[in-house]
């Protein structure tokens, strides 16, 4: 790999499990264990600081500004530095944050805390994408798919056990649980994680600044194009199978719960069918499956098929977001930290602003016809679908 110093001998362990590999996907289903333990908090944080929803909106806002802000910081730091010392910053930083967010007891304390809890969470992901990308370069093989499965798992194993912890050990004994378990994690594979340091002739030569090469942009289309879906399905499936399609409270929660589960299913899955198929294939097929899916999700007559349809399509979405993460890694002429800041923070746009045009647009037209724009805008990846090439790996 030039320009880099892989300093750290590679363990391996028994059953062909490499310590790298180990290491950085704990480092995704951390990340995705903080978000997951921060959704239960927010009802409990209204209630304490007695804010409404308007205020708690813009809480939640602040987390996407700091996410954004902090990208291409993270991403250029990645890019000179490696991702191995960025990560033994940010994955360390990260942790406390949400204790410190539980016990405040000012509004204005809260939000800035919240701010950097979102920037740290999102440069925490630029450059666990960018290690999963060295990773791959030194197995050769793909492992982006899953290791964003192991995100969405810890998402799943944060949101899901909070309640519990909450009802147990009241809103600071969770945070103080979840905050070690999650220091623990990160404390024991640090020494792990594959070490992508720079040179100081790589640093002297790495530019800090936008690339004039036009595929990191294209890329950050495909993957804003791929994430739109997620963002509308989190954010308004249950609104949508409640009101147009009369399904109750409980029924209309399964919408994302299905679409989640499938696509965590197919995370995991992923690489081997990648691999098999190569990545363009994969995200045309992916492409293709997602469309169906959400198809049948807008036009059902009926809120069990409706569900089913929103499940088929977190089959094809899955792994169009990995593969279009692995190639902003990959791009010729455009450092990995770079390329990657630019595709995730376009990429994540389409969940943190897309919903609240579709709500706008939905109060007017109804659901099913957005849904249906939302639909053709996969489009897009399927045009660019080329350009998941970057993603291949080919062996020796």
């Amino acid at each position: 790999m030039t320009g880099i110093a892989e300093s750290s001998p590679l363990v391996r362990l028994p059953f062909g499990l490499r310590t790298d590999r180990i290491a950085v996907s704990v480092l995704f289903l951390v990340n995705g264990f903080l978000i997951g333990s921060w959704a239960p908090k927010i009802p409990l944080l209204m209630h304490r600081l007695e804010i409404g929803e308007t205020i708690m909106g813009l809480l939640i806002l602040a987390f996407g500004v700091g996410s954004v802000t902090m990208m291409p910081v993270i991403g250029a730091m990645t890019a000179k530095y490696g991702s191995a010392p960025v990560l033994r910053v940010v994955s360390v930083v990260v942790l406390p944050l949400l204790l410190v967010i539980t016990l405040l007891p000012e509004l204005w304390m809260v939000a800035i805390i919240i701010v950097l809890f979102g920037g740290f969470i999102g440069g925490m992901d630029v450059a666990m994408n960018a290690n999963a990308v060295a990773v791959e370069k030194r197995m050769a093989k793909p492992i982006m798919s899953s290791c964003h499965g192991f995100w969405s798992l810890g998402g799943l194993i944060g949101a899901g056990s909070g309640g519990l912890l909450i009802g147990t050990f009241g809103e600071i004994g969770h945070a103080i649980i979840f905050t070690i378990a999650a220091t623990l994690a990160i404390v024991l594979i640090l020494p792990w994680i594959a070490r992508d340091h720079t040179t100081a002739a790589t640093r002297e030569a790495t530019p800090l600044r936008f690339p004039r090469s036009p595929l990191p942009y294209l890329v950050g289309l495909m993957a804003l194009f791929s994430m739109l879906p997620e963002g509308t399905i989190l954010d308004w499936s249950a609104h949508f199978l409640q009101k147009e399609l009369d399904a109750s409270i409980e029924k209309a929660a399964l919408g994302f719960a299905a679409f989640s589960g499938t696509m965590a299913v197919m995370r995991f899955l992923g690489d081997a069918i990648r691999e098999r198929l190569g990545a363009i294939l994969t995200l045309r097929i992916c492409t293709g499956i997602a469309m169906i899916g959400m198809v049948i999700g807008s036009l059902a007559p009926t809120a069990d098929l409706a569900i089913a349809g929103f499940a088929f399509a977190g089959l094809g979405i899955a792994n169009m977001v990995p593969i279009a993460f692995s190639a902003a890694g990959n791009l010729p002429g455009v450092p990995a930290g770079i390329g990657l800041s630019i595709v995730t923070v376009m990429g994540y746009s389409g969940i943190l602003v897309a919903p609240s045009v579709i709500g706008f647009l939905a109060e007017r037209v109804g659901f099913s016809p957005v849904l249906l724009g939302v639909t053709s805008l996969l489009l897009v990846p399927l045009l660019l679908s080329r350009l998941g090439k970057y993603a291949d790996f080919t062996s020796g």
